[in-house]
């Protein structure tokens, strides 16, 4: 993690969490969500300890993909996050059910993800996964700006109008001095009859990486599958019937991995013991 500039926020430590990963998009639409949850699954198959903090309070959709909607409790002055298929969760859909809109502006959504990130006995956790808010305004930014991150993925699919988007995504982790972990190009075509059809257009996410001169982490598929186990809280990578999403998904959970112990081992400094 770089230096704390003069006049930034202090990035304080989130007790018993070793990496932070936040996942973000230029603009909704682009199944950041889907490939949060479906991340923070894999990252659990693979045999780590994961929480995932839903913080897009205005559509927070991960309980109903997680299939959960118990209220969260206190003990003591700590709320106790909820758990589903092994993960930690926290969402504003937990305290706030139903379809009523939450209307609040800047400075109380800042308090509330505070408290979520603060507040919540996460426990002892490999990797807290974060759902970011699509877009790259206020609360984007004071989380990251106030959140000892290991790294952020930024999630696209391969049109020109969510590739425009992506770019203002990577550009503001950047500004803020956060690591882009690497770009995510989802629905990046769909498998019909053995043939692929680029529905959103071909190579994107490899070009825009390419220009951004950070890794392309994945090109996962369009599929009607992914869509309908989430609809029902059961995320694809829930399932252990072999399909070749949640390969896709693991591949996707092992570069983010590498990556982060890449960026964490860089930010380490070098001790020279003289002799």
């Amino acid at each position: 993690m770089p230096p704390q500039a003069p006049g930034e926020m202090p990035k304080l430590p989130i007790a018993g969490v070793q990496n932070i990963i936040a996942v973000g998009s230029g603009k909704g639409g682009v199944g950041k969500t889907t490939v949060a949850v479906n991340l923070a699954i894999s990252l659990k198959r693979l045999g780590y300890s994961v929480g995932l903090l839903d913080a897009d309070v205005y559509g927070p959709n991960v309980p109903l993909m997680m299939g959960i909607r118990e209220t969260p409790q206190a003990l003591g002055q700590r709320i106790q996050p909820v758990e589903a298929h092994g993960i930690r969760l926290m969402s504003m859909a937990l305290l706030n059910p139903g379809d009523k809109p939450l209307v609040w502006r800047g400075p109380m959504l800042n308090s509330v993800i505070q408290q979520f990130l603060r507040n919540v006995d996460w426990g002892q956790l490999d990797y807290l996964v974060i759902d970011l808010p699509p877009g790259t305004g206020d609360v984007q930014l004071t989380l990251i700006q106030t959140t000892p991150l290991t790294g952020a993925v930024v999630v696209t699919t391969p049109s020109d109008v969510a590739l425009e988007d992506a770019r203002k995504a990577v550009n503001m982790f950047e500004q803020v001095r956060e690591q882009v972990l690497g770009i995510v190009e989802n629905m990046s075509y769909l498998e019909h009859a053995g043939e692929r059809l680029y529905v959103f257009g071909k190579g994107g996410g490899a070009k825009t990486a390419e220009r951004m001169k950070v890794p392309l982490l994945a090109e996962i598929p369009l599929d009607p599958k992914t869509r309908e186990t989430g609809d029902n809280g059961r995320p694809i990578t829930t399932l252990d019937d072999g399909n070749a999403q949640t390969a896709h998904f693991e591949a996707l959970a092992r570069k983010v991995i590498e990556r982060a112990e890449a960026t964490k081992q860089k930010a380490r400094p070098t001790i020279t013991i003289s002799e």
